[in-house]
């Protein structure tokens, strides 16, 4: 019943040049991790926003409203995206702050979290410049458990450029996974049909478990469960995307409960996304499957596979390396 689903062209990607990167002078692990990034991306100077902003989960009006005039003030039309560098703050009331920095604040969806939200212009977009085309810049936090695990995921999302989708190349595998979370599984529909992506190195494999362990070169993963299990022993390639489908993953704060995103982090993938408050089941809340796996092997940013694959994304948090392009080319 699986089945491939038109996606649209990408007219290329992001580069390091068109990031703004923002660093929270308060937050040592933002001093520390933006410094980093900026030096193994080569961010341009010009393109550093250094802010003191309240290191909670929550940001408030008054700093959002704040952040927003430092970043506008900061960054010309030729910064595209954002890299916010920091694991606190994660969301602006219901919202995550990835969402809200690009699309802005949406009052009555805190009323009612489970209600449909608008659909991002960005969704599903062959734009490589969203800020030109559709005036907001999509984010994501360099989020990690730790400074260390945030270096090795920078590394990582280095390390990836141009690895994949070469010719001769040992094939990787994006596995989807049929839990017996029935709520949670609502994804399978979107799956794409398992077997091989011509041209691409990728194996596609689709299977009934809860559990996903000592699968080797994995490129991508997504499953649905509150609590999830065994991610290390994975064998990751640098550059794999993983994410799960349940209502808090998007808590970066809390290691009790659900599992959030930076599990996914700490076990070596290179970027994920949760959602920060209840989202109910909708699969437009949550990354469709296969636009995410089509994006990016078109070559485009993890940033912007996962960005252009959420249609409602205000609920949702994107975590990782955002300029990791492993099937772009040179």
């Amino acid at each position: 019943m699986l089945r491939w689903r038109p996606v649209t062209r990408d007219r290329g990607r992001l580069r390091a040049a068109q990031l703004g990167l923002v660093i929270n002078t308060a937050d040592p692990y933002s001093v520390e991790v933006g410094d980093y990034y900026a030096r193994q991306r080569g961010i341009p100077a010009v393109h550093i926003l250094r802010i003191e902003l309240p290191v909670q989960t929550h940001l408030g009006a008054d700093d959002l409203a704040r952040l927003k005039r430092e970043i506008d003030d900061r960054f010309d039309d030729g910064v595209q995206a954002l890299a916010l560098a920091w694991v606190q703050p994660y969301a602006v009331s219901c919202q995550s702050i990835t969402a809200v920095l690009a699309l802005g604040v949406d009052p009555s969806l805190c009323s009612r979290t489970c209600d449909r939200a608008s659909t991002s212009p960005y969704f599903n977009s062959p734009s490589r410049e969203p800020f030109k085309d559709h005036g907001l810049r999509p984010s994501m936090l360099i989020a990690a458990r730790s400074v260390a695990q945030a270096k090795a995921l920078i590394d990582r999302g280095v390390a990836s450029d141009h690895s994949l989708g070469l010719r001769g190349s040992i094939p990787v595998n994006a596995w989807y996974a049929v839990t017996t979370d029935r709520a949670r599984s609502v994804r399978w529909p979107l799956f794409p049909p398992p077997g091989t992506v011509p041209g691409k190195g990728v194996e596609v494999h689709v299977a009934q478990t809860n559990e996903l362990k000592d699968k080797e070169r994995v490129l991508l993963v997504q499953t649905g469960l509150p609590q999830l299990s065994g991610l290390d022993s994975i064998g990751w390639v640098p550059g794999a995307l993983a994410d799960h489908l349940t209502s808090f993953g998007g808590l970066l704060d809390r290691l009790d409960g659900q599992t959030n995103a930076l599990a996914w982090i700490e076990a070596g993938a290179t970027a994920s996304y949760g959602t920060v408050s209840e989202p109910c089941n909708h699969l437009q809340k949550f990354p469709h499957p296969q636009l995410l796996l089509l994006h990016y092997l078109q070559g485009s940013t993890a940033l912007e596979a996962y960005w252009k694959s959420v249609a409602w994304p205000q609920q949702g948090v994107f975590v990782g390396e955002p300029l990791a392009a492993p099937f772009a080319r040179q």
